[in-house]
């Protein structure tokens, strides 16, 4: 099922989109994903592939979709998984819930991207983590590979929505150190998250942590504070 599924794909691709598509994924030289390959296909096809597939696939024809080098290919084949799962929970399915989880974690590595890492991890753990012991992201925020070390801390958004900030706040702690802006741009996107329900958890992460944070997550975790706010904790740093 898995040639079907790649043959639609081929059939979408858009090279008009490549110049536009290009500066998003930042595959120029010396960008972070100059490596990839891409079919200039939008999201919006790729989820009416996956949307027209998932209860056809297997696990086995995702894991075929993940190997490919194209990263269009790779997305359809998460967003296949996200179709499947949504499913099988609306079904209360829940051992096909745990494997389609265990089948995700088990092939991160091809989850090589940011937005292969945005677009599905809070599909597939975000809700299943809930009620359910958490190492795994812990786990996942001591790994050397980025996009897990992402995947740790963009996971969390469930627990910030259901007013849990404890995850959040300390794997954030795990990584303000971190060298690479992708994660520094994933830390203060939760934090924010967090802001927006309890600004004191917020300031008290701030009041600890401002001065050891790198300056680009530092100034867009403030940036929805008053300007004096702004001000006192950038001074801090």
């Amino acid at each position: 099922m898995y040639k079907e599924v790649v043959e639609d794909l081929e059939n979408l691709r858009n090279p008009d989109k490549a110049k536009i598509l290009s500066r998003f994924f930042k595959t120029w030289k010396w960008e972070y994903w100059e490596w990839d390959k891409f079919l200039w296909i939008p999201v919006p096809d790729e989820r009416t592939v996956a949307k027209k597939y998932f209860e056809k696939c297997n696990l086995d024809d995702i894991e075929n979709l993940l190997k490919s080098e194209y990263h269009e290919v790779r997305m359809t084949a998460l967003l296949i998984l996200c179709y499947k799962y949504e499913f099988v929970t609306k079904k209360k399915l829940y051992d096909e819930q745990k494997k389609i989880v265990d089948f995700y974690l088990s092939h991160l590595e091809y989850c090589n991207n940011r937005d292969l890492v945005d677009l599905v991890c809070y599909k597939i753990l975000w809700n299943y983590l809930l009620d359910k012991d958490r190492q795994i992201l812990y786990k996942l925020a001591k790994d050397k590979n980025m996009r897990k070390q992402r995947v740790a801390i963009v996971s969390t958004m469930a627990f910030v929505k259901n007013w849990e900030f404890d995850d959040t706040l300390k794997i954030s702690e795990m990584l303000l150190t971190h060298e690479h802006d992708l994660i520094h741009k994933a830390v203060w996107w939760l934090l924010r998250e967090v802001w927006k329900k309890d600004e004191k958890v917020l300031r008290d992460f701030l009041d600890k942590y401002s001065s050891k944070m790198p300056r680009t997550m530092l100034r867009y975790a403030i940036e929805q504070l008053n300007e004096n706010e702004r001000k006192y904790y950038l001074s801090l740093k």
